[in-house]
């Protein structure tokens, strides 16, 4: 069963139409973890907004549990979870006072459905009467799980919910994740990570409102067309240069220290190696390495 179903939906904001989401579709089947994977401004956070009935589409169409964004809003309200990228929770409340005041709100309390938050809540339990402004990122992102979870949503949408938290607590944050996914729970998660696009089940790359490629991670980065290799110079500037003048280079970018490039098939690490130092580059390393899904979505974006 599909819990997400989104078809060709599209988004225009002011009077200049910029263009936000442009004909988006896609489906989440029931239990999946699915990523929608772009920078900032790529349409993430309008998607989710429409998905929550927070914002109404321009065009197409989407439903959610089978109930309609436009017509059915008020029941999917009533069961999805949402945790937006902006922290959004009460300042001024403490984090018990947050967390009973969400599950009134749903007709519901935190023992009734407590073993859904209990692995987050014993995190941050200690600071229970701590208000919610003063407390650290990390903290604050695991009270909004809390209070998106505290009714037992059947979809969970959370919106960049790593953005600005440590790595530390961005890898307790997935390990939770995984924890809610095996609770039958139905998990649609945005970031600009992409190194955080492995950990989903499917994936969308998006930019500029525009889907360029769904599948699984694996498929995604197995699908990619060319040898690629890592190239190391003493001058990291001139080496880009050099790449982008070379007749052969498909393809070539700054990643990391690095430099990744693909060249038309028969160029050989030598030929390549021979004509960088051929300009006054030294210290020239080359070798083939494994594409990540951030080589492809780069190369999609240069397609």
């Amino acid at each position: 069963m599909e819990a997400v179903v989104v078809r060709n939906l599209s988004k225009v904001y002011g009077k200049e139409k910029v263009q936000a989401v442009d004909d988006v579709s896609f489906s989440v089947s029931q239990g999946e973890l699915f990523g929608l994977i772009g920078p900032d401004g790529a349409g993430k956070t309008s998607i989710f907004r429409m998905l929550t009935t927070l914002l109404l589409p321009d065009a197409g169409s989407a439903t959610v549990d089978g109930f309609d964004i436009v017509k059915d809003y008020k029941k999917i309200r009533n069961t999805v979870g949402y945790m937006p990228g902006k922290f959004s929770l009460y300042q001024d409340l403490t984090i018990e006072e947050n967390l009973n005041f969400f599950a009134t709100v749903f007709g519901t309390s935190i023992e009734e459905n407590y073993h859904l938050i209990k692995d987050i809540y014993v995190q941050i339990e200690r600071f229970k009467d701590r208000r919610a402004g003063k407390l650290s990122g990390g903290m604050k992102q695991k009270l909004a799980l809390c209070c998106a979870l505290i009714h037992k949503p059947s979809v969970l949408f959370l919106d960049e919910p790593t953005t600005g938290v440590d790595p530390v607590s961005r890898k307790e944050f997935w390990e939770m994740l995984k924890r809610l996914k095996a609770e039958r729970i139905t998990i649609v998660v945005s970031t600009p990570y992409m190194d955080e696009a492995t950990l989903c089940d499917r994936i969308a790359l998006i930019q500029s409102g525009k889907i360029l490629s769904i599948d699984t991670p694996n498929k995604i980065v197995g699908s990619y067309p060319d040898e690629l290799y890592a190239i190391k110079a003493d001058n990291m500037y001139a080496l880009l240069k050099k790449l982008a003048s070379f007749q052969r280079t498909i393809n070539s970018y700054a990643y990391g220290e690095y430099a990744h490039a693909s060249f038309t098939e028969g160029t050989s690490e030598e030929e390549v190696s021979e004509f960088l130092r051929g300009d006054g580059l030294s210290h020239v390393q080359i070798h083939k390495t494994k594409p990540t899904i951030e080589d492809c979505f780069i190369k999609l974006l240069k397609n």
